[in-house]
């Protein structure tokens, strides 16, 4: 249950869970208390200096048809990155997951992820006058970049499950005819796969705009890029 990162090559593989779970730093997500025990988000400092975003977790678990007894979260969300990242969705990149049972038999897991350098989050973005000092044929990237990342999410048969616009991050470079608009997605663990792509797209697109402040223009138009890239419309949106 772990994987590699060459930052971190020096530690032994049997030692990679002691040593990341030991490794302690601010909180930005303090440990909340569900799923019969807790969870929360540390940032810490890799052994090359790379921020790092470490979330821990101990009795934190969900259960489904093929784990009737309980598993941790975490490992389903290391799934969710990992099938993203294969279709070329924007997600942080994974340093390390694992997890255990701790001496009175609850479990203890861990997910390390590498910050998203000069990210920040989209409410952020337009708060801090972002829009407005790129322009609008940059902001028309912004949505088009967020809808194609949605499309090729939901064609893979992943649904988000918790897509609020606090999880989508943005991050322009450049300036002018040559900026550059990404959009990465963050918070994972609820994320799972449907039956069909139309159904985790319905959700999903649903969701967001409940949980979003897109004026009526801005989510028709990234209504319109995003059915284009996925190739299909969706019905209620």
């Amino acid at each position: 249950m772990a994987v590699q990162c060459a930052a971190e090559k020096e530690v032994a593989p049997q030692d990679r869970f002691d040593y990341f779970w030991n490794k302690r730093g601010e909180w930005v997500e303090e440990p909340n208390v569900r799923r019969g025990g807790e969870s929360g988000v540390q940032r810490v400092n890799g052994s090359d200096g790379q921020l790092l975003y470490t979330k821990r977790q101990t009795g934190h678990i969900y259960r489904s048809l093929f784990h009737p007894f309980g598993r941790p979260t975490v490992l389903r969300e290391r799934d969710a990155l990992t099938g993203l990242r294969e279709l070329g969705v924007r997600v942080p990149e994974m340093v390390f997951c694992g997890a255990q049972r701790d001496p009175v038999h609850k479990w203890r897991a861990l997910l390390v992820t590498k910050s998203l350098d000069g990210f920040q989050e989209i409410e952020q973005w337009y708060a801090g006058g972002g829009r407005e000092r790129h322009g609008e044929a940059v902001h028309e990237r912004v949505l088009k970049d967020l809808a194609e990342n949605l499309a090729r999410m939901h064609k893979g048969r992943w649904q988000h499950s918790c897509i609020y616009i606090k999880h989508v991050f943005v991050r322009v470079t450049g300036e002018g005819d040559s900026a550059k608009a990404e959009i990465a997605l963050i918070d994972l663990e609820k994320c799972r796969q449907r039956l069909t792509a139309q159904h985790a797209a319905a959700h999903d697109m649903k969701q967001l705009r409940r949980h979003s402040s897109f004026s009526d223009t801005d989510w028709t138009n990234l209504v319109y890029f995003y059915e284009t890239a996925f190739g299909s419309a969706i019905k209620g949106l």
